[in-house]
């Protein structure tokens, strides 16, 4: 499932691509579940036709071995994040940090899931989606697979593929009313 997966997240940034939305020389993954993330997406883009190079980070420095924190090619040109969502953006503030201090540029993030919801934190929150709140505070795109909506429209379908988790719509419905933007 996480070879399929990855095929989703690379067929999304390649439309990205295509749609001049975000351009990328190479993709990074942030500790921990980035790097997952990151591993089948690049074996997916290959498979694509679009080889690129990948990096994720560590959350501790080695001080044996190839050392260091970053694991992979070197952080070079545009580098798109991936992640599974986007809530408060911590985990995109501390990649865009990473990939700086490489002297690249963080040039996107692709996510999983829109949440399509407040930007923030559990104190504060935004008056624009945690989404739209990374993308005016970088100045760079992000894609997503799916959306909350879509997500909801799924589960709402009726069809056979939606059957076992048809019985969470109401506990995602009630979760995007409270949340969502």
């Amino acid at each position: 499932m996480l070879d399929r997966l990855g095929f989703f997240y690379a067929q999304t940034l390649l439309n990205a691509r295509k749609e001049g939305k975000i351009e990328f020389d190479m993709i990074f993954g942030p500790a921990y579940k980035g790097i997952p993330l990151v591993s089948t997406v690049a074996i997916n883009l290959s498979r694509l036709g679009c080889d690129t190079p990948w990096a994720f980070n560590r959350k501790e420095a080695k001080d044996h071995g190839e050392g260091g924190t970053i694991v992979g090619a070197p952080l070079r040109g545009r580098v798109v994040i991936i992640d599974d969502v986007i809530s408060a953006g911590t985990s995109i503030r501390e990649s865009v940090s990473i990939i700086q201090a490489q002297q690249a540029v963080p040039a996107g993030v692709l996510i999983a899931l829109d949440r399509m919801e407040k930007g923030g934190n559990a104190v504060e929150t935004t008056d624009v989606s945690a989404v739209r709140d990374v993308e005016q505070s970088f100045g760079f795109q992000v894609a997503s697979i799916i959306n909350l909506n879509d997500l909801l429209s799924f589960m709402d379908s009726g069809s056979a593929a939606a059957e076992n988790v048809r019985s969470y719509y109401p506990a995602v419905k009630a979760y995007r009313e409270r949340y969502g933007i």
